[in-house]
């Protein structure tokens, strides 16, 4: 028998094992992408995240930079420390069904698609609950695998926390400027003062520019722009179910 009729032999041997560790693998891969955040989540009923995976991204960007301090900082304060205005202008201005879904605002998703197919600009979606799970856990990118894996840990959020745990953690991770996140260093930042004591003008400009604070600051046109709308919808309640 020839060398390269015996290198393809053992290679034709070889392949089955080669599988099985591939097959192996891929489950442990799974295993832990099902279970892990489970044991992540669960204990954010108690503690606040150490950082996220926003956080991270932005720390490099800041360090390629040269922007000092690279890694950004977050105040993190109890419910009791954030105005109740803020905490009604980001439902009002990100996901004002917020207590009446599941993670997934189907009714918000149907507008969206109708809004696609009249040839309107597509507007984002994404519940409270869902840009938390971007927030804490996901990497960069559109894929049908990410898209799938976020909606996997928004079922997860929206079971192991209630609903006022999940509105806490936003407003603490919410990213309000370069190197400004969470409440605390947003209303410190932009209006020199503690997040408990934004006015309901102020809580609607910081709202007004969540969908893309690195290029909306909240004195600016848009924010001027969006606030008033937003103020109207903050003069009746986040609806609930009975």
């Amino acid at each position: 028998m020839s060398a390269a009729a015996s290198r393809g032999t053992r290679l034709r041997a070889a392949i089955p094992g080669l599988l099985r560790r591939l097959r192996r693998w891929a489950l442990v891969t799974l295993g832990v992408a099902v279970v892990a955040p489970w044991l992540l989540i669960l204990p954010l009923n108690f503690v606040e995240p150490a950082t996220t995976m926003v956080m991270l991204r932005r720390s490099v960007q800041r360090l390629r930079a040269g922007k000092s301090p690279a890694y950004p900082r977050r105040d993190v304060v109890r419910r009791d420390e954030i105005s109740p205005y803020l905490r009604r202008a980001v439902l009002a201005s990100e996901d004002d069904r917020f207590y009446l879904h599941f993670g997934f605002d189907l009714e918000e998703i149907e507008n969206a698609i109708e809004r696609a197919r009249a040839g309107r600009r597509l507007r984002g979606a994404s519940t409270i609950t869902q840009q938390v799970a971007k927030n804490l856990f996901l990497w960069e990118g559109r894929s049908f695998v990410r898209k799938g894996y976020e909606a996997y840990l928004t079922l997860v959020l929206e079971v192991c926390l209630p609903k006022e745990r999940i509105l806490d953690i936003y407003l603490n991770l919410a990213e309000w400027g370069d190197g400004v996140f969470g409440a605390e260093m947003a209303a410190r930042r932009h209006f020199g003062k503690p997040a408990k004591s934004l006015t309901r003008d102020e809580a609607a400009r910081l709202a007004a520019v969540l969908p893309s604070p690195l290029r909306w600051p909240p004195s600016g046109a848009v924010a001027s722009r969006r606030a008033p709308i937003i103020l109207e919808k903050m003069r009746y309640a986040a609806p609930k179910k009975l």
